[in-house]
């Protein structure tokens, strides 16, 4: 098992990081909120130029670790759009896109894109997108289903981990982003990046997140290989990048001290639109209750077994 992902895929990463921060980099949510509408004008021609509909992460394990190395720099500028989403399209549905569901009111972020959309629940119970609510805080829109036949577990698992993908490139910029400023502020005549007390805070924010970028490599390796239990390790994925994301933004807001809740900083808008991601399908408690009824006694398999 190699936990690494390939240097192409690295590479695509990068220019993509690039591509979206020569677009308008932090500007484009700031936009999108304003109109959001106007996602798909904002964004998808930056995606067309990146070639991201030419991803199919069902391919090959090359193809699906340049989809999850995208997704990671979109969430590096939290890019007002549903990449994640579409790149777990499904592959025998007439579809643009594929969100996971949960509960009586299921929703999703889809608000101001105008495509074909499915939904899949844990179970595998694919439905089509026949009907959207009012848009509601982070492009969150509640969503009517049709019934449309049961899907392979992999579609579960693809829909899930990619989108933690999105979530860990925003878990990095918001550490980058508080280092900076930890650096550069002064209390007492010091930078506040001296005090114990900061490094020991950024050091328990940066250990959750370099766990989540493990496990983000363990579960792209289970869904290659097709694992058995792979819809197990999406959602250990997801519980893991949830409590790291709560434990990341606590500890950047605090050392960013009141300034990290105006929107006049990007960790503000990071944290915001981490929301969806963070609570939909499900949030910390009822991921942990489905990994607990799914793994059971039997527990999970993987770096671990």
């Amino acid at each position: 098992m190699i936990l690494d992902l390939s240097d192409d895929a690295l590479e695509y990463g990068r220019q993509a990081q690039h591509a979206f921060e020569s677009a308008g980099g932090d500007r484009l949510v700031e936009q999108a909120e304003a109109d959001p509408a106007s996602r798909e004008a904002l964004v998808g021609p930056v995606l067309d130029g990146l070639g991201a509909w030419d991803l199919d992460p069902r391919d090959d394990a090359d193809t699906l670790e340049a989809a999850a190395a995208l997704c990671r720099s979109a969430g590096y500028w939290a890019l007002p759009y549903p990449l994640a989403d579409r790149l777990a399209r499904p592959g025998d549905l007439d579809a643009d896109g594929l969100v996971v569901v949960g509960g009586p009111r299921p929703a999703a972020p889809l608000a101001g894109i105008e495509l074909r959309w499915a939904a899949v629940d844990l179970d595998g119970h694919r439905a089509m997108v026949t009907g959207r609510g009012p848009t509601g805080p982070g492009f969150v829109t509640e969503l009517e289903l049709t019934p449309a036949g049961d899907g392979p577990a992999r579609d579960v698992a693809l829909a899930l981990v990619l989108p933690c993908w999105t979530l860990l490139g925003m878990l990095d910029r918001a550490i980058a982003l508080t280092v900076s400023h930890v650096s550069l502020r002064k209390q007492f005549g010091q930078t506040l990046s001296s005090f114990q007390g900061v490094q020991f805070q950024l050091t328990d924010a940066e250990v959750e997140r370099s766990g989540v970028d493990i496990l983000a490599k363990h579960a792209l390796w289970s869904i290659a290989t097709d694992q058995p239990h792979t819809v197990d390790d999406a959602l250990a994925l997801r519980l893991a990048a949830i409590e790291a994301a709560d434990v990341v933004f606590r500890v950047c807001h605090q050392l960013h001290g009141a300034a990290g809740f105006c929107d006049e900083t990007t960790l503000s808008w990071l944290s915001r639109y981490s929301q969806p991601l963070r609570r939909l399908p499900f949030g910390l408690s009822s991921t942990r209750e489905h990994l607990t009824r799914s793994a059971g006694r039997r527990g999970l398999s993987g770096l671990f077994a």
